[in-house]
């Protein structure tokens, strides 16, 4: 259940004098998530799978490797020499691979 940190902090003895019916009547207003979205807006954001991508472009700018990074030879990612662990058989291992 959330909690309002900022609402004003109750006694415990008011806390006792609450009716059961009260404290139900509270818990159900609390819950009655009453939520102001457009299910319309939403569905646009979804990928379904297969769809025709063939009319979207790329946004990402793509650059080559440095010549501060090395491509682990486990997982295929680049990364920067200072995430290199070691040297299995001549091949680069980045840290994460080599734990």
């Amino acid at each position: 259940m959330a909690t309002d940190y900022d609402a004003p902090r109750r006694e415990s003895e008011d806390l006792a004098e609450d009716s059961l019916e009260e404290l139900k009547a509270r818990r159900n207003d609390a819950q009655s998530g009453v939520v102001d979205e457009d299910e319309g807006a939403i569905a646009e954001n979804f990928e379904l799978p297969g769809a025709d991508l063939s009319g979207e472009e790329m946004t990402v700018k793509v650059l080559p490797k440095q010549a501060d990074e090395f491509t682990c030879s486990s997982c295929f990612l680049v990364h920067h020499r200072s995430r290199l662990a070691e040297n299995r058989n001549g091949q680069p291992v980045c840290r994460d691979c080599a734990a």
